[in-house]
């Protein structure tokens, strides 16, 4: 047998012990048992073992640069988003190839066991690529996961920006949480384009969920305010409680002439009234008409 053909040559030979060491080795680890059955790990263990003997003897490189294992990179990368899912942590998730360790290691000491020079340069070969597709899982993992923490990030900012019709011509923006740079962003996109959709010309502005108004949270509020007027919205900010109050006199912050109310429902009488509507009791009303 040639260098290129002696691992693939082993592993057609041995492939359906080699597999249920394989498959035992990562039970008798506790490889999430619950999480996914015996039977779906066996079969995903199989199919990946399938993929490595045809890339190894198509092409043994341990660097992973041939076309031959693109296909195992690509499995690799599908499997470790799957497990991202699935709950696994980084470390589960690359043992699914360090554990094909000891029964490749096993088939190739009782091939090799006679020729200890030949034997440690294969061990060493395949520790190699082992290793280095350990690693391809752990970077796939690791890339998963900061995808799902940005997409859940920005579906949190979503949720915490939601802008509410209150009336013809009147929305509202009911702010929770820290105002930041990035939030501003997504706060002011949020806030024009209901103002365009719902030709608004009040925005009211609800800081009662904001917990502290420091000088950052004011050029903030500003900001908004001042993109809200060019596209032709008036703004009135509600939720000014008295430590912020204190706060932004404190700071010195000029809020302009911006109308600033205790309350979202004291905003809104004022907003009726810049509309040309009012709020009163129905009895007062019947007795009017």
């Amino acid at each position: 047998m040639s260098d290129q053909t002696d691992l693939g040559a082993i592993l057609e030979k041995n492939e359906s012990s080699i597999l249920t060491a394989w498959v035992d080795g990562q039970l008798a680890g506790g490889s999430r048992q619950g999480v996914i059955s015996d039977g779906e790990l066996k079969e995903t263990s199989r199919v990946f073992l399938a993929i490595f003997a045809k890339a190894v003897k198509s092409d043994y490189d341990e660097e992973l640069s041939g076309e031959a294992w693109q296909a195992i990179r690509a499995h690799l990368i599908a499997l470790s988003r799957e497990r991202v899912v699935q709950g696994f942590s980084p470390a589960e998730t690359a043992t699914f190839i360090f554990s094909l360790k000891k029964p490749l290691f096993d088939a190739l000491r009782k091939e090799f066991g006679k020729d200890s020079s030949r034997l440690v340069d294969e061990l060493w070969k395949l520790t190699q690529t082992l290793d280095r597709l350990g690693l391809l899982t752990v970077e796939a993992y690791q890339e998963t996961r900061q995808e799902i923490i940005e997409r859940q990030q920005q579906e949190l900012l979503d949720l915490t920006t939601p802008v509410v019709r209150l009336w013809d011509s009147i929305v509202a923006l009911p702010l929770i949480g820290t105002l930041d740079s990035e939030r501003t962003q997504v706060v002011m996109e949020s806030l024009l384009d209901s103002i365009v959709e719902n030709e608004a010309a009040i925005a009211i502005i609800d800081i009662t969920g904001v917990p502290t108004v420091d000088t950052l949270v004011a050029q903030h509020l500003l900001k908004t305010v001042a993109a809200a007027r060019l596209m032709g919205a008036e703004c009135i900010i509600s939720g000014i409680r008295p430590q912020i109050a204190q706060t932004i006199v404190h700071l010195g912050v000029d809020l302009g002439d911006v109308v600033t109310k205790a309350t979202l429902a004291e905003a809104l009488k004022v907003a009726l009234r810049r509309v040309g509507l009012g709020v009163g009791k129905l009895s007062a009303l019947k007795q009017d008409n």
